[in-house]
Protein backbone atom coordinates (compact mmCIF):
# COMPACT_ATOMS: atom_id res chain seq x y z
CA UNK A 1 0.00 0.00 0.00
CA UNK A 2 1.20 3.51 -0.84
CA UNK A 3 0.97 4.87 2.71
CA UNK A 4 2.74 1.99 4.45
CA UNK A 5 5.64 2.16 2.00
CA UNK A 6 5.84 5.95 2.34
CA UNK A 7 5.73 5.73 6.12
CA UNK A 8 8.59 3.25 6.20
CA UNK A 9 10.66 5.56 4.00
CA UNK A 10 9.82 8.52 6.25
CA UNK A 11 10.90 6.64 9.38
CA UNK A 12 14.24 5.94 7.68
CA UNK A 13 14.62 9.59 6.69
CA UNK A 14 14.29 8.76 3.00
CA UNK A 15 10.93 10.39 2.25
CA UNK A 16 11.92 13.60 0.50
CA UNK A 17 9.98 15.94 -1.76
CA UNK A 18 10.48 13.72 -4.79
CA UNK A 19 9.14 10.67 -2.95
CA UNK A 20 6.18 12.72 -1.73
CA UNK A 21 5.31 13.70 -5.29
CA UNK A 22 5.71 10.10 -6.48
CA UNK A 23 3.41 8.65 -3.81
CA UNK A 24 0.87 11.42 -4.46
CA UNK A 25 0.91 10.54 -8.16
CA UNK A 26 0.30 6.90 -7.23
CA UNK A 27 -2.85 7.92 -5.36
CA UNK A 28 -3.87 10.03 -8.36
CA UNK A 29 -3.53 7.02 -10.67
CA UNK A 30 -5.29 4.69 -8.23
CA UNK A 31 -8.28 7.04 -8.21
CA UNK A 32 -8.32 7.08 -12.00
CA UNK A 33 -8.04 3.27 -12.06
CA UNK A 34 -11.35 2.93 -10.17
CA UNK A 35 -13.10 5.30 -12.54
CA UNK A 36 -12.63 8.72 -10.94
CA UNK A 37 -12.29 11.44 -13.56
CA UNK A 38 -9.96 14.29 -12.56
CA UNK A 39 -9.99 17.61 -14.42
CA UNK A 40 -7.27 20.19 -13.72
CA UNK A 41 -7.27 23.73 -15.09
CA UNK A 42 -4.42 26.26 -15.23
CA UNK A 43 -1.82 23.68 -14.23
CA UNK A 44 0.89 25.98 -15.56
CA UNK A 45 0.31 28.61 -12.87
CA UNK A 46 2.59 27.14 -10.15
CA UNK A 47 5.35 26.63 -12.72
CA UNK A 48 5.35 30.25 -13.84
CA UNK A 49 6.37 31.60 -10.44
CA UNK A 50 10.03 32.14 -9.68
CA UNK A 51 9.40 32.47 -5.94
CA UNK A 52 7.53 30.57 -3.20
CA UNK A 53 3.87 31.33 -2.65
CA UNK A 54 0.89 30.62 -0.41
CA UNK A 55 -1.74 28.38 -1.99
CA UNK A 56 -5.20 29.18 -0.57
CA UNK A 57 -8.00 26.72 -1.27
CA UNK A 58 -11.31 25.44 0.01
CA UNK A 59 -11.16 22.14 1.88
CA UNK A 60 -13.75 19.61 0.71
CA UNK A 61 -12.24 16.19 1.41
CA UNK A 62 -9.10 14.17 2.10
CA UNK A 63 -8.54 13.84 -1.64
CA UNK A 64 -6.91 17.25 -2.13
CA UNK A 65 -4.31 16.58 0.56
CA UNK A 66 -3.42 13.36 -1.24
CA UNK A 67 -3.12 14.58 -4.83
CA UNK A 68 -2.10 18.25 -4.59
CA UNK A 69 1.52 17.30 -3.83
CA UNK A 70 2.05 15.67 -7.23
CA UNK A 71 0.71 18.84 -8.87
CA UNK A 72 2.68 21.50 -6.98
CA UNK A 73 5.71 19.83 -5.38
CA UNK A 74 7.54 19.38 -8.73
CA UNK A 75 7.27 23.14 -9.25
CA UNK A 76 8.77 24.04 -5.85
CA UNK A 77 9.21 22.43 -2.45
CA UNK A 78 5.87 22.73 -0.65
CA UNK A 79 4.35 21.98 2.73
CA UNK A 80 0.97 22.19 4.50
CA UNK A 81 -0.47 23.82 7.58
CA UNK A 82 -1.75 20.81 9.54
CA UNK A 83 -3.40 19.94 12.84
CA UNK A 84 -0.67 19.10 15.35
CA UNK A 85 -2.31 15.81 16.37
CA UNK A 86 -1.94 14.51 12.80
CA UNK A 87 1.83 14.50 13.22
CA UNK A 88 1.42 11.85 15.93
CA UNK A 89 -0.82 9.48 13.96
CA UNK A 90 0.49 5.99 13.25
CA UNK A 91 1.57 5.49 9.61
CA UNK A 92 0.67 9.04 8.58
CA UNK A 93 2.55 10.82 11.35
CA UNK A 94 6.04 10.07 9.99
CA UNK A 95 4.94 11.07 6.49
CA UNK A 96 3.54 14.39 7.67
CA UNK A 97 6.54 15.18 9.89
CA UNK A 98 8.92 14.49 7.01
CA UNK A 99 7.43 17.40 5.10
CA UNK A 100 8.34 19.92 7.85
CA UNK A 101 4.73 21.15 8.15
CA UNK A 102 3.38 24.09 10.12
CA UNK A 103 1.56 22.37 12.97
CA UNK A 104 -1.23 24.13 14.86
CA UNK A 105 -3.30 22.99 17.83
CA UNK A 106 -6.70 24.27 16.66
CA UNK A 107 -7.70 25.05 20.25
CA UNK A 108 -6.35 28.61 20.57
CA UNK A 109 -6.81 30.68 17.37
CA UNK A 110 -4.51 33.42 18.64
CA UNK A 111 -1.69 30.99 19.36
CA UNK A 112 -2.26 29.25 16.01
CA UNK A 113 -1.91 32.59 14.23
CA UNK A 114 1.42 33.23 15.98
CA UNK A 115 2.69 29.78 14.95
CA UNK A 116 1.62 30.25 11.33
CA UNK A 117 3.13 33.72 11.09
CA UNK A 118 6.45 32.59 12.59
CA UNK A 119 6.89 29.11 11.11
CA UNK A 120 5.15 29.93 7.84
CA UNK A 121 7.38 32.93 7.25
CA UNK A 122 10.44 30.77 7.94
CA UNK A 123 9.30 28.16 5.42
CA UNK A 124 8.60 30.76 2.76
CA UNK A 125 11.90 32.56 3.34
CA UNK A 126 13.68 29.23 2.88
CA UNK A 127 11.98 28.81 -0.51
CA UNK A 128 9.16 26.46 0.50
CA UNK A 129 5.60 27.23 -0.59
CA UNK A 130 2.74 26.71 1.88
CA UNK A 131 -0.70 25.21 1.27
CA UNK A 132 -3.46 26.70 3.44
CA UNK A 133 -7.07 25.56 3.86
CA UNK A 134 -8.61 28.47 5.79
CA UNK A 135 -11.89 26.70 6.56
CA UNK A 136 -12.28 25.43 10.11
CA UNK A 137 -13.12 21.95 8.82
CA UNK A 138 -13.72 20.03 5.61
CA UNK A 139 -17.07 20.68 4.03
CA UNK A 140 -18.89 19.68 0.85
CA UNK A 141 -20.25 23.23 0.69
CA UNK A 142 -18.36 26.52 0.67
CA UNK A 143 -19.23 29.07 3.35
CA UNK A 144 -17.26 32.33 3.00
CA UNK A 145 -18.02 33.12 6.65
CA UNK A 146 -15.90 30.08 7.62
CA UNK A 147 -13.08 31.01 5.24
CA UNK A 148 -10.63 33.01 7.33
CA UNK A 149 -7.79 35.28 6.19
CA UNK A 150 -4.84 33.41 7.71
CA UNK A 151 -3.36 32.63 4.28
CA UNK A 152 -3.54 36.27 3.24
CA UNK A 153 -1.93 37.35 6.52
CA UNK A 154 0.92 34.89 6.03
CA UNK A 155 1.56 35.97 2.43
CA UNK A 156 1.55 39.62 3.47
CA UNK A 157 3.97 38.93 6.33
CA UNK A 158 6.38 37.05 4.06
CA UNK A 159 5.82 39.34 1.07
CA UNK A 160 4.98 36.51 -1.32
CA UNK A 161 2.08 36.05 -3.76
CA UNK A 162 -0.98 33.91 -3.16
CA UNK A 163 -2.44 31.42 -5.62
CA UNK A 164 -6.16 30.65 -5.23
CA UNK A 165 -7.11 26.99 -5.62
CA UNK A 166 -10.73 25.97 -6.22
CA UNK A 167 -11.46 22.34 -5.36
CA UNK A 168 -14.43 20.05 -5.90
CA UNK A 169 -13.33 16.73 -4.43
CA UNK A 170 -16.46 15.16 -2.96
CA UNK A 171 -15.68 12.02 -4.96
CA UNK A 172 -13.82 11.05 -1.77
CA UNK A 173 -16.47 10.72 0.94
CA UNK A 174 -16.26 10.82 4.72
CA UNK A 175 -15.89 7.54 6.53
CA UNK A 176 -18.23 6.34 9.26
CA UNK A 177 -15.34 5.09 11.44
CA UNK A 178 -12.35 7.02 10.12
CA UNK A 179 -13.67 10.19 8.51
CA UNK A 180 -10.49 10.57 6.43
CA UNK A 181 -11.20 7.31 4.61
CA UNK A 182 -14.71 7.20 3.25
CA UNK A 183 -16.14 5.68 0.10
CA UNK A 184 -14.85 6.64 -3.34
CA UNK A 185 -17.63 7.80 -5.67
CA UNK A 186 -16.45 7.39 -9.28
CA UNK A 187 -19.63 9.01 -10.60
CA UNK A 188 -18.44 12.36 -9.19
CA UNK A 189 -15.82 14.22 -11.24
CA UNK A 190 -12.95 15.84 -9.37
CA UNK A 191 -12.25 19.43 -10.38
CA UNK A 192 -9.15 21.46 -9.50
CA UNK A 193 -8.44 24.94 -10.80
CA UNK A 194 -5.51 27.22 -10.02
CA UNK A 195 -6.17 30.95 -10.15
CA UNK A 196 -3.72 33.61 -11.22
CA UNK A 197 -1.16 34.71 -8.59
CA UNK A 198 -2.17 37.72 -6.52
CA UNK A 199 0.15 40.18 -4.81
CA UNK A 200 -1.20 41.12 -1.39
CA UNK A 201 -1.37 44.86 -0.77
CA UNK A 202 -2.64 46.88 2.15
CA UNK A 203 -4.81 44.85 4.50
CA UNK A 204 -5.29 42.12 1.89
CA UNK A 205 -9.06 42.46 2.08
CA UNK A 206 -9.50 42.87 -1.66
CA UNK A 207 -7.33 39.84 -2.40
CA UNK A 208 -9.25 37.74 0.13
CA UNK A 209 -12.55 38.73 -1.45
CA UNK A 210 -11.17 37.94 -4.91
CA UNK A 211 -10.16 34.45 -3.76
CA UNK A 212 -13.63 33.88 -2.29
CA UNK A 213 -15.26 34.99 -5.55
CA UNK A 214 -12.94 32.74 -7.55
CA UNK A 215 -13.75 29.65 -5.47
CA UNK A 216 -17.48 30.37 -5.35
CA UNK A 217 -17.60 30.98 -9.08
CA UNK A 218 -15.80 27.75 -9.92
CA UNK A 219 -17.97 25.68 -7.59
CA UNK A 220 -21.12 27.15 -9.10
CA UNK A 221 -19.78 26.46 -12.59
CA UNK A 222 -18.93 22.84 -11.73
CA UNK A 223 -22.22 22.23 -9.94
CA UNK A 224 -24.06 23.23 -13.12
CA UNK A 225 -22.23 20.64 -15.24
Amino acid sequence: MVYWRSSRLAVKGLYDGEQWAISSLEVFRLLESVGVRIEIDNMDVPYRLSEPCVYIGNHMSTLETMILPCLVQPARNTTFIVKENLTRFPVFGPIIRSRNPIAVGRTDPREDLKVVMKDGKERLESGTSVIVFPQTTRSATFDPAQFNTIGIKLARRANVPVIPVALKTDAWGKGSVLKDFGPIRPEKTVYICFGEPLAVSGSGREEHEEIVRFIQGKLEEWNDL
